[in-house]
């Protein structure tokens, strides 16, 4: 199959059209954010950087973290990004883009998210770090692939759909986290769960100001869900879209977060600087 310059959208130069990006810029181990500064942040730890790059919001640095090579890329916020960078992420490593046809041999990314996120539990302190056993998706990106959920998944998209309170038009959707790299940064200080994936910050997360919204018991719902053994820890804004087309196209994906906010005690973080450097520092030693 040869994909059409409708399809496959590369840029003049002959890079994937929004990253800007060619297949030697990127190495096997991934790490997003979604602020493009902190991909400079990220990068301030590396031994030594080969690539730096930038087009739109997506920042690219690449580089060498005690002698592994490792890319740190900017996705901008929300699950729309997300579609853009993951398939174009697979396509730098698994499509020959001069002949636009795909590569026999297969690469599998590892890919970890490292953001910031709401707590949904109250006896989770600001600044911890929460890592995304499953992510539930409250937008619509993964409804527009040919994701295949197992019975797990389904059970808590059930589950949420149940006993959640979200606007009738919303169908949830959950996918499970990579076990290879969860199994790599899950510590005794580390929070484990169910991450909702929001479409957005206010009004999706429960949050009200002027406009008046059908979300405003969504957080107390949220707050004493369970599915099995499986809790709600947290909302952010892209992990949903991350697991479901990363996973679906062999890579392995998860998130791990620092949680600014406790949202049950309205409790806000004054500065995490500190902490974002200590939770990068973390990841970078285990991936």
């Amino acid at each position: 199959m040869q994909y059409p310059p409708t399809e496959l959208v590369l840029n003049d130069k002959g890079q994937v059209y929004h990253l800007g990006l060619y297949p030697e810029d990127i190495h096997p181990r991934v790490i997003l954010v979604g602020d493009q500064d902190r991909v400079h942040l990220v990068s301030s730890f590396f031994d030594a950087i080969t690539h730096r790059s930038q087009h739109r919001e997506f920042v690219c640095h690449s580089g060498t973290y005690k002698g592994k090579k490792i890319s740190v890329i900017s996705t901008g916020i929300g699950t729309d990004n997300i579609d853009i960078v993951i398939n174009e992420l697979d396509a730098l490593v698994n499509i020959d883009l001069k002949n636009r046809c795909d590569i026999e041999e297969k690469t599998s990314l590892e890919i970890v998210r490292i953001g910031t996120c709401g707590i949904l539990q109250p006896e989770i302190p600001v600044h911890s770090y929460i890592l995304s056993e499953y992510a539930a998706g409250l937008d619509n990106i993964a409804h527009f692939y040919k994701v295949e959920f197992d019975d797990q998944e389904q059970q808590i998209a059930s589950d949420l759909k149940a006993k959640l309170k979200l606007p009738e038009a919303i169908v949830p959707y959950a996918v499970k986290s990579s076990e290879v790299l969860t199994g790599k940064l899950r510590n005794d200080g580390v929070f484990s769960g169910i991450t909702i994936t929001s479409s957005g910050f206010y009004g999706p997360q429960g949050r009200q100001l002027r406009l008046a919204t059908k979300t405003t018991e969504l957080n107390e719902s949220i707050e004493i869900f369970g599915s099995g053994d499986l809790k709600i820890m947290n909302f952010e804004m892209e992990s949903s879209a991350l697991f479901a087309l990363g996973q679906s196209l062999g890579h392995e994906t998860t998130t791990i977060c620092l949680g600014i906010a406790n949202r049950p005690n309205k409790d806000f973080s004054k500065g995490y600087e500190n902490e974002m450097k200590g939770l990068i520092t973390f990841v970078l030693d285990r991936i």
